[in-house]
């Protein structure tokens, strides 16, 4: 079941990330939902870090980490799909 959870929290990230960044995203939904789970990786592990990994109630700091960090891996790998992309049509 982490698996299952795990795809679904980075398709909702992915897709909460793709409709705060300004512009068109070009990236397809699967890698929209594999940027999303890796969002949510590296929000919990900044979450780790900051030491607001598990508090008591809803943990609003993780949740604001998970998205920030979607955004940034959003944002960074539609850049990087998009030039890999755009390299291979040229060709």
């Amino acid at each position: 079941m982490g698996w299952l959870w795990a795809i679904i929290v980075g398709f909702v990230l992915g897709l909460l990330a793709k409709a705060i960044l300004p512009g068109k995203q070009h990236s397809p939904l699967w890698l929209i939902t594999i940027f999303g789970i890796i969002g949510a990786i590296v929000g919990n592990s900044l979450a780790g870090a900051f030491g607001i990994q598990e508090t008591p109630g809803i943990d609003w700091g993780r949740h604001a980490l998970q998205i920030v960090a979607a955004l940034v891996v959003v944002g960074l790998g539609d850049m990087l799909y998009m030039s890999v992309r755009g390299k291979k049509q040229r060709a």
